[in-house]
């Protein structure tokens, strides 16, 4: 089972839900790179459950605690480990699906490829592994500051409720002010009554993580097999619970032209070569253009609901399964830290490769 990813800037994430701890270790950030255990926590705790009603009501703190790697807040070069400890398991809120098939849950692929699989809360397959990657991501947003580069997610759609605003026109820093982490208050509170009237029902709802990568350079990624954009759809569909990735003009280009949706070139007044409209979402022939990157991550409804579903036990009999325990009805408001851990990631490795190949 492969739990590594990056090429230059790698992670290995290790842990079960109901296990004693998820972790992370990263190996190839560069040597001097401050590190905020500071930051790295505060995105944790965008992630962490708990944190309104219209989230699992697990309660766990996760505190990263530091490994090694680190020397007197600056990285080493060496590998650098980070743990979550679990705290707040309930195992036994499982042990009535252990020999059953949750609808639209990994517990019958895990059980046949693998002949056995950890029923508690999903074990690996368990949407607490991200934890682990949004460690690592923050890390690698520390290294994205040092060159200028953010990474900006929010919620721009639940169920039918979106927003009907472009990106630049919104205030972006108002993503993290309310619970739903949507940068429009007034959508915001609908889309908060939404997924809380949902909840009340023991049902679940998906929806749409956009989000925005201001200060790339031109030229991080590949023009064949790695190009940007197929790194970025990678990173994102290995996230839980993702449907979709589109970025740029996405699906909505279709219905252009070409003569309406091709980005022209002009110089601006300090010399560099811009596009007038950015169709392309940042990302030309694979390579980042120094324009905005954009795109959007559809996340389906949570797959455990309270509600009475039809099914089959491990012996192919027919029975009828219910959700036990605490779910996230709406996944979203925590899933945009993961959204952009994953793209930082993403960017952190494009750089070092991009750096590797200038310096030959």
């Amino acid at each position: 089972m492969s739990s590594t990813y990056g090429k230059i800037f790698k992670i290995a994430t290790f842990g079960e839900s109901h296990g004693a701890a998820i972790g992370v270790v990263v190996e190839g950030c560069p040597a001097g790179v401050t590190f905020d255990l500071a930051f790295i926590q505060q995105e944790l705790d965008r992630r962490k459950p708990g944190q309104s009603r219209i989230t699992t009501q697990r309660r766990e703190a996760d505190t990263v605690q530091v490994l090694s790697g680190v020397f007197e807040e600056k990285t080493t070069g060496t590998p650098i480990s980070m743990v979550i400890w679990n705290e707040d398991q309930r195992s036994k809120d499982y042990s009535h699906i252990a020999d059953q098939y949750r609808p639209s849950h990994a517990d019958f692929t895990y059980q046949t490829k693998y002949g056995v699989r950890d029923y508690r809360g999903g074990g690996r397959s368990s949407a607490r592994e991200t934890a682990a990657r949004v460690a690592a991501g923050a890390l690698a947003k520390l290294v994205l500051a040092d060159l200028g580069v953010t990474v900006q997610g929010y919620v721009s759609q639940v169920g039918k409720l979106k927003l009907d605003k472009e990106y630049h026109e919104l205030d972006l820093s108002l993503t993290d002010s309310n619970a739903v982490r949507c940068p429009d208050p007034v959508m915001a509170q609908s889309m908060f009554d939404y997924i809380d009237a949902i909840r009340k029902e023991g049902d679940s709802i998906g929806g749409i993580v956009s989000c925005v990568l201001k200060g790339v350079p031109v030229g991080w990624g590949e023009p064949v097999f790695d190009k940007l954009h197929a790194e970025l759809g990678k990173a994102m569909l290995s996230i839980n619970a993702v449907k979709g990735f589109e970025y740029g003009s996405g699906f909505a280009g279709v219905e252009l032209l070409g003569s309406e949706h091709n980005d022209a070139f002009y110089t601006d007044e300090d010399g560099r070569v811009r596009t007038r409209t950015n169709h392309s979402g940042g990302i030309q022939g694979g390579i980042s253009n120094g324009e905005d990157i954009f795109f959007n991550v559809a996340f389906k409804p949570v797959a455990t609901i309270m509600q009475e579903q039809e099914s089959v036990n491990r012996e192919g009999e027919k029975i009828l399964v219910q959700g036990k325990g605490r779910h996230d009805p709406c996944v979203l408001p925590r899933a945009v830290p993961i959204v952009e851990a994953m793209a930082a990631l993403v960017l952190v490795d494009f750089y070092l490769r991009d750096r590797t190949i200038r310096h030959k």
